[in-house]
């Protein structure tokens, strides 16, 4: 029998298992089947690798051989095949600019200022809620440029294969109807809301815990929260049916205000990212400019935002 890939992933599977029994499990196998499989791995490598008991399995020194080389092989060859895949969709149409975003305020900006700048060059975007999402289709060469956004500091995915550059950092506004009571206010104590019901868009991260706890610290539990597309969020508020949580870029929107919470309990980072071994990483830093661009237009398009932005410092555009 020649070795494949395979066998050496049936081997790290029952050394990271411990056992043939979990081993099987994890790899969708019966017991027996595995048995079979991993004599026939050992006799193509010359003896056992596992020493077997009640208690489990353990790596024999010729395993242990097997599963350093294993470590170094495998991933080595995922490597590759990212490479070869993301080459394949990245080759052929370079002259391009395939863009994806998480629905936030930039992706629209960023079209405009290429198209501008560009009116020659295609551009195709596609949106999602997941990040993961975008991330995976940038490793994959499927997109050329990502714009997500993370919660507070938390980290953007896969930062050991994508370059991410920060575009700007905001505080998390609150949206309420012309009418509310508070709508008076130039900002608000995140108390002062204890009694409302809130909207805002899905997405990943810890954006929901870090909401949770600023609510706790202020003393409450949010009433209920609707989770919800962009524009369910607008009517929702605009009807008085819930307060909502935006990014301080916003948009001006009929029927609403955007207020800051005092002391800035939320904060949202706005990023852009790319493979940096794909062939549009050459065009990194026009595109990076040009999302800046977006990111200054949408702060000025906002009716808080700039005055807000002049007392605090430590928000708005990076240098």
């Amino acid at each position: 029998m020649e070795l494949e890939l395979r066998h050496l992933r049936t081997v790290r599977a029952i050394a990271d298992a411990g056992s043939l029994t979990k081993a099987a499990a994890s790899l969708g196998l019966a017991q027996p089947a595995l048995s079979t499989q991993l004599r026939r791995i050992e006799k193509a490598l010359g003896g056992p690798l596992f020493d077997r008991d009640h208690t489990g399995s353990r790596p024999t020194p010729l395993g242990e051989l097997v599963l350093e080389r294993a470590r170094v092989l495998l991933p080595a060859v995922r490597e590759l095949q990212e490479d070869a895949v993301r080459f394949a969709n990245t080759w052929a149409n370079i002259q391009r600019f395939r863009l994806g975003g998480t629905h936030g305020p930039l992706l629209g900006g960023l079209v405009d200022r290429l198209a501008t700048a560009l009116p020659t060059t295609p551009v195709t975007t596609y949106t999602t809620w997941s990040v993961g999402e975008i991330s995976t289709m940038l490793v994959e060469g499927r997109l050329d440029f990502g714009l997500i956004g993370t919660c507070g500091q938390s980290s953007p995915p896969a930062t050991d294969r994508l370059t991410w550059q920060l575009v700007g950092v905001d505080p998390v506004f609150v949206m309420l109807p012309e009418s509310h009571r508070l709508a008076g206010r130039t900002e608000l104590e995140l108390g002062w809301l204890a009694g409302e019901c809130w909207t805002d868009v899905p997405g990943e991260g810890c954006f929901a815990d870090c909401f949770a706890a600023a609510c706790a610290r202020a003393g409450f539990a949010p009433v209920s929260v609707y989770e919800t597309d962009t524009a369910s969020c607008v009517h929702l508020v605009q009807v008085g049916r819930a307060v909502g949580l935006c990014r301080a870029t916003f948009p001006p929107t009929p029927g609403i205000v955007t207020r800051p919470l005092a002391g800035a309990p939320l904060s949202w980072r706005h990023l852009l990212g790319w493979h940096p071994g794909a062939p549009a990483a050459d065009a990194a830093v026009t595109v990076s400019g040009h999302t800046r661009g977006a990111y200054t237009d949408a702060v000025a398009r906002s009716e808080s935002y700039p005055a807000w932005l002049a007392s605090h410092p430590r928000f708005g555009a990076t240098s």
